[in-house]
């Protein structure tokens, strides 16, 4: 039997053209809507054709909000939590993989089964914790009775206090852990040959040698990979920096770009102006996709074998 495959292409062909304009309906709106004044928004409603007022909302993006601060603080954040989880995935894959850990495919399941349970779930325990990080210690001070004997001469107990809150690593503590990262790095040491291990322990190379020396150059694109796919994790988180940040200038662009669109007074929002604020906080992750793309598709390749 000969199949059709015009019939195939055009079929898959359609498919492809109906997701990307699923996709890509939502970004024409908004790069429309930031072309028109505010004006033209209130009397014409939403447009379907671009206008001219783009240069006008993004200088008013600029003067009248805090967005590009808060683009800074994304940044900063991003980078942190990108670094930290790429950096434990992979220290947590090579041990896992490279030594002889008792219950280490128990371990590994144990920190695969973290990414069950978001850190929306947990946020009420990470602000207990984040908001003062040496309460264990008032505990161990507490359970063996040397809070007693301070008290007793002191007349009060002793409590230390230290609050990570509203600070860029308590912002991004939480979220540094990533199972999904050592899944990743431990797929892709299992490609790795016995033979580059055993060449290596015959001509000296102690652990930390081999994964300098050996290691690292080879997981250049699984690191990169992961990086930047940690890295947008990272920049479109939102609940935890909304609650852990109490001061503005400590806000997040995604959390700006949502107080820009609260009502005031019964006023309808400057949406043109908040769609070219949308626009700029997702100019970052958009190129760093693009120059990055090779390096992705690498790493997530190298990653399944």
């Amino acid at each position: 039997m000969i199949e059709n495959s015009k019939s195939i292409d055009r079929v898959a062909n359609a498919i492809l053209i109906t997701g990307m304009l699923f996709v890509l309906l939502p970004i024409y709106i908004v790069v429309i809507t930031a072309t028109h004044s505010y004006e033209t928004f209130l009397r014409e409603g939403l447009q379907y054709l671009p206008g001219t007022e783009l240069m006008t909302n993004l200088r008013l993006v600029m003067d009248e909000t805090s967005l590009i601060p808060q683009i800074a603080n994304s940044i900063v954040i991003a980078l942190i939590s990108a670094s930290g989880k790429t950096a434990f995935s992979f220290l947590a894959a090579f041990g896992i993989v490279y030594f002889r850990v008792r219950y280490g495919t128990l371990i590994f399941f144990m920190i695969l089964m973290s990414t069950m349970v978001p850190l929306d779930l947990r946020i009420v325990a990470s602000y207990e914790v984040a908001s003062n990080i040496l309460e264990p210690i008032n505990s161990l001070l507490t359970i063996t009775g040397i809070n007693s004997l301070v008290s007793a001469y002191y007349g009060t107990p002793l409590k230390l206090e230290f609050s990570i809150l509203d600070t860029y690593f308590g912002m991004a503590a939480p979220i540094l852990a990533s199972g999904t990262g050592t899944f990743l790095f431990r797929q892709f040491f299992k490609t790795i040959p016995p033979s580059l291990i055993h060449a290596a322990t015959m001509d000296g190379a102690g652990p930390i040698r081999f994964m300098i020396d050996i290691l690292l150059p080879l997981s250049k694109t699984s690191i990169i990979s992961l990086f930047v796919l940690m890295f947008m994790g990272g920049w479109n988180q939102y609940m935890w920096p909304l609650v852990a940040a109490s001061r503005p200038e400590m806000d997040t662009a995604l959390v700006g770009l949502v107080k820009l669109s609260t009502v005031v007074d019964g006023a309808t929002p400057n949406y043109p102006m908040i769609m070219a604020g949308a626009i700029l906080v997702n100019i970052i992750p958009i190129i760093m996709i693009a120059v990055m793309q090779k390096y992705i598709v690498q790493g997530l390749t190298l990653s399944e074998k």
